[in-house]
């Protein structure tokens, strides 16, 4: 009885919990990135978006989640390994939005074989999207020339580069 008086009731707006926050998500045009920028947006957070693919299509994720979630949605193609680019994101970020309050720092990138031939210049990829990346970013949202400008209310980090989710 109850779970059938559970299916005639009307849904539920989401909880807009984060409006007038805004969101850097990294590695967020595809897979979980993507699936947490949507869920950012979702709960009225700003987000922009960040990673690989056409930017065309891209831009089409962006102007879907405006759509769905009545929030601001942008893409900057930064290249995550290096240092310059990933300040360049995070000052994009402080125009577009003052503040940056939520940090997912979800890019990531693999690559597999045995240690004796595994290439060099593959590893210190590695190390610069999965690892570095995150350090550069977080450094430059936390930077005082950002914050002394728009005093912070409240930060949240999130470190969580994967590639699981294209094995």
């Amino acid at each position: 009885m109850l779970l059938s008086a559970a299916k005639t009731m009307p849904a539920l707006a989401p909880v807009k919990m984060l409006v007038g926050k805004s969101a850097i998500v990294t590695g967020s045009t595809s897979g979980i990135g993507l699936g947490i920028a949507r869920a950012l947006a979702a709960s009225g957070a700003n987000v922009l978006l960040n990673g690989f693919g056409d930017r065309q299509e891209i831009e089409t994720i962006c102007d879907d989640i405006t759509a769905q979630s009545g929030v601001a949605a942008h893409y900057d193609a930064a290249d995550m390994s290096k240092p310059e680019a990933i300040d360049g994101l995070a000052n994009h970020a402080a125009a577009l939005f003052g503040n940056v309050d939520i940090v997912v720092n979800n890019a990531g990138i693999q690559h597999v074989g045995p240690v004796e031939t595994f290439p060099v210049e593959k590893w210190n990829a590695i190390l610069a999207i999965n690892l570095s990346a995150a350090f550069h970013l977080t450094r430059a949202v936390m930077s005082p020339r950002r914050t002394a400008s728009s005093p912070r209310r409240s930060s949240r980090l999130t470190w969580l580069p994967s590639t699981a989710s294209s094995a």
